[in-house]
C-alpha cells in the first residue's frame, strides 16, 4: 500500500470513529458538564498512555516548550470538549455537524490574519455560500422543537476554536502537537471537576463513558496521522462524511428528525465545500506531469 492509499484509509477510519460522538452524548443520561468531563478525561488519558508507551515524555517536553502557539492550541482544544457536549445537548445533531463543516472557512480567515496567507477568489465564493447555509440553519432553529440558537452558537464556537487551534499548530510546524491533545483534554476535565460530581453516574453507565472516550481517542489519533499523507482538500472532503453520517446514525438509533431547514442549510454548506475542494483536486491532477 502506497502512502496516498494509506493516508486515505487512516483518515477515513478517523472520520468513521468520530461519527458516533454525537450519539454517545444523546445516549448518556447525565448533566452535560459530567458528559464533557468524562469525554475529555477518558480520551485524554487513553491518548496520553499511548504516547508515553511510544514516545516517553519527550513529546510532552517539546509541546510545553512551544511557547504561545502551544498554549493557545491546548486551551482551545480543551475548551472544545465542554463546547461540543453543550452544543449537542442544546440543538440538533444535524445543526451541530453542519456548522462544524464550515471549519475550513474560519481556518482560511485565521490564516489570513495570523499567517498572512491570501484568500483566493474560490474561497471567497465558498465562504459566501457557507454563510448562506449557516443562515438557513439558524433560521430553521427558530421553528424546530429540538434545535436552538443557543446550541448553534456553541457549535459555532467549537468550529472557530478548532480552526484557531489548527492555525496555532501551523505556527510551530517543526513540533508535533499530538502530545498537546491529552494535556488540553485532561486540563479541561480538571477545570470542570469542582463543578460536577462525575462518579455519581459513572458506575451505571461506565461502558458508554469509556466507549465515548475510546472512540474520540482513536479518531483523534487517526485524524492526526492520516492527513500527513494526503492533501488538505482530500482531508476536507473525507471529513464531510461526518456531516452526512452523524445525523443519519442519530436518526436511526434515537429517531431524531433534523428538520427540513437544517437539511437545506446543511446541503448548501456541504455542497459549497464539496465543489470547492473538488476544484482544487481537479486542478492539482491537471498540473501533475504525465
Amino acid at each position: 500500500m502506497n502512502d496516498h492509499a494509506k493516508g486515505l484509509l487512516i483518515t477515513t477510519l478517523g472520520v468513521l470513529f468520530v461519527v458516533p460522538d454525537s450519539l454517545f452524548v444523546r445516549l448518556i443520561v447525565a448533566d452535560p458538564l459530567v458528559v464533557a468531563f468524562w469525554r475529555g478525561m477518558t480520551a485524554g488519558v487513553i491518548i496520553l498512555l499511548g504516547l508515553l508507551v511510544v514516545q516517553g515524555i519527550k513529546g510532552v517536553r517539546d509541546v510545553l516548550g512551544s511557547g504561545w502557539p502551544g498554549i493557545i492550541y491546548m486551551v482551545l482544544i480543551g475548551s472544545t470538549a465542554p463546547g461540543f457536549v453543550l452544543a449537542v445537548t442544546q440543538t440538533s445533531v444535524a445543526n451541530v455537524v453542519f456548522i462544524f463543516a464550515s471549519m475550513p472557512v474560519f481556518s482560511a480567515i485565521f490564516s489570513l490574519i495570523f499567517l498572512g496567507e491570501p484568500i483566493r477568489r474560490r474561497m471567497v465564493l465558498t465562504m459566501a455560500a457557507v454563510m448562506v447555509g449557516l443562515g438557513i440553519i439558524a433560521y430553521g432553529s427558530e421553528e424546530s422543537e429540538i434545535a436552538s440558537w443557543k446550541g448553534d452558537l456553541w457549535a459555532l464556537y467549537v468550529t472557530i476554536a478548532y480552526a484557531g487551534a489548527l492555525t496555532a499548530v501551523r505556527m510551530v510546524k517543526e513540533i508535533s502537537m499530538i502530545p498537546a491533545i491529552p494535556i488540553g483534554y485532561i486540563g479541561s476535565a480538571m477545570v470542570m471537576w469542582p463543578f460536577v460530581t462525575p462518579m455519581a453516574v459513572f458506575p451505571g453507565q461506565w461502558e458508554l463513558f469509556l466507549g465515548h472516550g475510546g472512540f474520540i481517542a482513536i479518531a483523534t489519533c487517526f485524524l492526526t496521522l492520516g492527513p500527513r499523507y494526503i492533501s488538505s482538500a482530500e482531508v476536507s472532503l473525507l471529513i464531510l462524511l461526518e456531516s452526512v453520517l452523524a445525523p443519519v446514525l442519530v436518526w436511526a438509533v434515537v429517531g431524531e428528525d433534523p428538520g427540513h431547514w437544517a437539511l437545506v442549510g446543511g446541503a448548501v454548506v456541504i455542497g459549497a465545500l464539496f465543489v470547492s475542494n473538488l476544484i482544487v483536486l481537479t486542478r492539482k491532477r491537471r498540473q501533475r506531469p504525465c
